[in-house]
């Protein structure tokens, strides 16, 4: 035990506290994700190839009784796993809207209009180069933005970067969720079966009755979205991301005990241990025990269980959940036709929707809008972060790869979105990151 009366043990020198180092680094799930879809794209074009491909087709099975549903493990990860990535998301955009930058109308107007502005001039861009024919249904795959890479390319860059332009970022990648969420229930939702849509609506009425009357254990919540609304949505035909995310709106945001008295709460429990009597031995006493486990239980009240969850279960999402998604989405295989695969008419309208599209839709609605003084440019940025904020936008990956195995059915065109996707994210990273590095000069000198 050192000085400091902590224990330090050889496991937290060499293990755990290099790992929460690593693991806390602003640009680490950023790197992991990116190095799952680079091991997906190596292993699609290896002598494994065909063992790669075929294991994501293995199929398992959820039954009860005589109903029951059999999927390859390829769909258990983009309904299932996606699914808390989803409800993450959800908790996400509550938090913001009841106490972050989605709470003042005022700071959230400019991101929020470049949001819309960056779903829908991506998708006019594709449908341009496809009016029509079985291609038509890719539209909404260049709308999306994916948050954890469009950030991890921005804290890249460290402390040189305005706050400013990490809130507007994050404000309308949040908002370019909410809006990727509506497309796929209204567009992208196969047929619905009425009796299952009925069960999964109970369950939503037991959440929120549940949130009115109190409750607050997370188990609760997690056997009703679960096993109820989320199955059910599943089995209805309305995707299932759109039940984790309505799961996490009902999740309870409020605390059970004030500032005031979690702070006086604590001293007084503070007092109680020094006085408690010590075994003086490597065990607590019984007193210390009751009095620890009286502060954990304070401790859990002064949370609201919303944040609890969500930062119980970042890390998964971060560091399993979108790097298995992006090794199970992200194999291209190069072959024969490959580049009438990557000049296809999917492809370049994913490309130019991604690249062009989105920059035209953030910059462009940014612009106009503050052109005509109805929102002023973040205090800190300048037209060039605001620009490189517009590139990093582009970068669609974990979405636009989830809505292109909702859009298409077809192996061909999905590989063609594939490669629209992953061209347009790589080179909107590399843009973006020095388009902003050179606006960080400029506003330094």
């Amino acid at each position: 035990m050192n000085k400091d009366g902590y224990r330090k043990e050889p496991i937290d020198k060499w293990i755990i506290h290099p790992m929460k180092r690593f693991l806390n680094n602003s640009t680490t799930s950023g790197i992991i994700l990116f190095s799952s879809a680079a091991i997906a794209l190596v292993l699609s074009n290896s002598p494994w190839k065909d063992a790669f491909h075929h294991f994501w087709e293995i199929e398992f099975s959820i039954s009860f009784g005589d109903h029951g549903l059999t999927k390859s493990l390829h769909y258990w990860i983009n309904d299932g796993l996606m699914a808390i990535f989803f409800f993450v998301v959800g908790l996400e955009l509550k938090r913001e809207i009841i106490a972050g930058e989605l709470r003042n109308p005022k700071n959230a107007v400019l991101p929020i209009a470049a949001a819309l502005g960056g779903m829908l001039v991506p998708a006019l861009v594709y449908l341009a180069v496809n009016p029509s024919g079985d291609a038509h249904s890719g539209w909404g795959i260049p709308m999306a933005t994916d948050i954890a890479f469009a950030l991890g390319v921005l804290y890249l860059l460290g402390d040189r970067v305005p706050l400013s332009l990490k809130i507007f970022l994050t404000v309308l990648a949040i908002a370019d969720d909410i809006g990727a969420v509506l497309v796929i229930a209204f567009f992208y939702t196969s047929t619905i079966h009425v009796d299952h849509l009925i069960v999964g609506g109970v369950c939503v009425i037991l959440l929120i009755a549940a949130n009115r009357l109190g409750v607050r254990h997370s188990l609760f919540y997690g056997i009703v979205g679960i096993g109820g609304l989320w199955l059910a949505f599943l089995m209805s035909g309305v995707h299932a991301t759109i039940a984790a995310v309505i799961a996490a709106f009902t999740i309870p945001a409020t605390v059970k005990v004030s500032d005031t008295f979690y702070s006086n709460r604590l001293g007084d429990l503070l007092e109680n241990f020094k006085k408690a009597k010590t075994n003086n031995v490597p065990t607590v006493s019984y007193e210390q025990l009751h009095v620890i486990e009286e502060v954990r239980n304070v401790s859990k009240k002064a949370l609201t269980p919303l944040q609890q969850l969500e930062h119980a279960l970042h890390p998964m999402v971060a560091f399993i959940i979108m790097p298995i998604f992006a090794l199970s989405n992200a194999g291209v295989t190069i072959q024969d036709g490959f580049a009438e695969s990557i000049l296809s008419p999917v492809a370049i309208g994913i490309f130019l929707g991604l690249l062009i599209g989105k920059f035209i839709g953030v910059v462009g609605i940014s612009w106009l809008l503050i052109r005509l003084k109805l929102a002023p440019l973040p205090e800190g940025m300048n037209n060039r972060h605001l620009m490189g904020a517009g590139v990093l936008a582009a970068i669609g990956f974990t979405m636009s790869l989830f809505v292109a195995g909702l859009a298409f059915d077809s192996a061909e065109r999905i590989m063609e979105a594939k490669l629209g996707i992953l061209l347009a994210s790589v080179l909107a990273s590399f843009i973006g990151y020095f388009l902003i590095r050179s606006a960080n000069r400029k506003s330094q000198g």
